[in-house]
C-alpha cells in the first residue's frame, strides 16, 4: 500500500499537481505512514525525475515553478510530522539565499530556494533587495555552507562582487559563494572570485552537490 501513494506523491510532483501532492501527504499522516519514508521514497523521487526532464528539455521552466512548488507544499505538512516524532530529514548542509541590494527580482531566487529544499538542505532566505552588510550579517549568524547571491539586472552584479569582497575583508572563510541570474556567466564568477556559477536552478543544485562534496 506504501508503495502505491509513495509513485502517486512522484507523479504528483512530475505532473505539478498541487493540489494532489497535498492530499497525498496529508492521507499519509492519516495512515500512520512514515513521514520521511513519504519525502524520500514520494516526493524526492518525483523532483528528481523532474530534474531529469529539464535538463533533457522534456519540461520548461514554468513546469519547473510548478513542481517545485507542489513539493514546498507536501513539505510544509510532512515537515512538522517529523517534529512531531522527534525526527527529522537529515540536513544535506544551509544554504543563505537573497537577491542582491537594488534588485527585488524574486522568481528565480524562490525557485531555487524550493529545489534547495527539496533536496534537502536547510535555506535561509533572506528576500530580495539585501544590503551587503545583511549578507555579511547572515553569514555570521548562521555560519551557512553556502551563500547563494541572485542578479537578475545587469546594474546590480556589482553588488555579488561587492558582498564578496566585504566577506574577505571580514576575514570570513569556510563559506562557498555561488552566483546566479540572468545576466551572470561563468566569467563574471571567475572575475569576482565566486566558487561558481548556477545558469539554472538545476544546476545550481548540481553544483552545491558538488561543492558541497
Amino acid at each position: 500500500m506504501s508503495d502505491t501513494i509513495f509513485n502517486k506523491m512522484a507523479e504528483a510532483i512530475i505532473d505539478g499537481e498541487i493540489e494532489d501532492a497535498k492530499n497525498l501527504a496529508n492521507e499519509a499522516i492519516q495512515k500512520g505512514l512514515d513521514p520521511l519514508e513519504a519525502i524520500n521514497q514520494g516526493y524526492i523521487e518525483g523532483i528528481t525525475k523532474v530534474g531529469e526532464m529539464y535538463q533533457k528539455e522534456e519540461i520548461f521552466l514554468p513546469q519547473l515553478i510548478v513542481s517545485a512548488r507542489a513539493m514546498q507544499e507536501a513539505l510544509a505538512l510532512l515537515e512538522p510530522e517529523l517534529e512531531k516524532r522527534g525526527s527529522d530529514r537529515d540536513s544535506s548542509g544551509k544554504i543563505l539565499i537573497g537577491t542582491v541590494k537594488h534588485d527585488i527580482h524574486e522568481i528565480g531566487k524562490n525557485i531555487l530556494t524550493s529545489m534547495f529544499a527539496a533536496y534537502g538542505y536547510q535555506v535561509v532566505d533572506l528576500g530580495v533587495d539585501v544590503d551587503c552588510a545583511d549578507f555579511v550579517a547572515g553569514v555570521k549568524q548562521e555560519k551557512p555552507d553556502i551563500l547563494a547571491l541572485s542578479a537578475l539586472l545587469t546594474t546590480t552584479m556589482p553588488e555579488q562582487k561587492k558582498v564578496i569582497e566585504a566577506l574577505k575583508e571580514e576575514g570570513i572563510t569556510g563559506v562557498k559563494v555561488i552566483i546566479g541570474g540572468a545576466p551572470v556567466n561563468q566569467d563574471w564568477a571567475d572575475e569576482i572570485g565566486a566558487d561558481g556559477f548556477g545558469e539554472d536552478a538545476i544546476s545550481a543544485v548540481e553544483l552545491v552537490k558538488e561543492l558541497m562534496g
